[in-house]
């Protein structure tokens, strides 16, 4: 009879399977919110640029002034925009509205450029999506400067960035391509490590 008394129920166990529901349901949901969060430690607000950028030297102020924009042009037009910022450091991003590590990374993106905007340029290169695609990514995850449009990838053979999305390209002031680090950076102190280094 002890045993009739410790034995489990024969039944489907439906209060198990329910906790387990629960536990994946709300994983979802953190990943969701995660995924969709911005800004860094701006509390989930973009920094204000127009403040944290006001009296950058007037090459930078020139691409600010093209702020989350979306270009055409291909590698020339991409090439002008290193030439014209010839004199300053420049990271370039290259990035995707459908590439999940390029979202979680874009915050990074927006607090740095925000806080060093005025002495390195900040330049993002939109490869293998659509324009609409991309614009709506930017509404979601403003930055102070334009990206340059990549269906084709021409710009990021360029970059020597052809292993996949995110890849972030630096560039020295002489304009000459110091670094490619191929992926996402996993915080905001290895981004800001690497622009140390290699944005000079």
């Amino acid at each position: 009879m002890n045993e009739e008394r410790v034995r489990p129920p024969t039944g489907p166990r439906r209060p198990g399977a329910r906790l387990l529901a629960i536990v994946v349901f709300l994983g979802l949901l953190a990943g969701c919110g995660s995924s969709g969060s911005s800004g860094g430690d701006y509390g989930g607000q973009h920094p204000d640029y127009h403040q944290a950028l006001a009296g950058a030297p007037r090459p930078l102020s020139t691409l600010h002034a093209q702020s989350n924009q979306v270009l055409g042009g291909g590698t020339a037009a991409f090439q002008r925009q290193l030439a014209d910022l010839r004199g300053y450091p420049v990271v370039v991003n290259a990035w995707a509205s459908w590439c999940g590590p390029c979202r979680q990374e874009f915050p990074y993106l927006q607090s740095l450029s925000a806080q060093l905007g005025k002495r390195i340029a900040f330049v993002g290169v939109d490869s293998q999506d659509s324009t609409g695609a991309a614009k709506t990514f930017l509404q979601e995850f403003p930055v102070p400067y334009p990206s340059f449009e990549d269906p084709d990838q021409k710009i990021v053979e360029l970059l020597d960035a052809t292993a996949g999305l995110p890849a972030t390209a630096f560039y020295d002031s002489h304009g000459h391509l110091v670094y490619t680090r191929q992926g996402g950076y996993a915080s905001e102190a290895d981004l800001a490590a690497d622009i140390k280094r290699y944005a000079q």
